[in-house]
């Protein structure tokens, strides 16, 4: 299962750069996360092309990558607001709306002045 590192605490207006490692290479690499009461959301995926999709909440701000050589996903996020602050998770996105692999290790994001 995918194991996402790089989370931390940082300040609003801030950058942080998440990594993500996955079993095995696949079409589509997507990050979400999960803030405190809510649910999990998608906030960004890449197709192994390296076409990019992002909510609109994030556009501009952060940008998904991935190193298929390594099997690992990024997402550098710059200019973070408190709404930022959730835990990450990376994993492959399904047609339907699920993800390939259990949810593995995420990463706390606090951004918090």
């Amino acid at each position: 299962q995918p194991v996402a590192s790089g989370g931390g605490l940082e300040q609003p207006g801030g950058s942080l750069r998440l990594s993500c490692a996955v079993p095995m290479r696949i079409y589509y690499m997507a990050w979400y996360r999960q803030a405190p009461g809510e649910q999990r959301e998608l906030v960004a995926s890449i197709s192994n092309q390296g076409i990019a999709h992002y909510i609109d909440s994030v556009k501009g701000r952060f940008t998904i990558s991935r190193d298929d050589a390594k099997n690992t996903v990024y997402l550098q996020m710059k200019s973070l607001k408190p709404e930022d602050t959730a835990v990450y998770y990376c994993n492959g996105p399904t047609s339907d709306g699920g993800a390939i692999w259990p949810w593995g290790q995420g990463a706390q994001v606090t951004v918090s002045s």
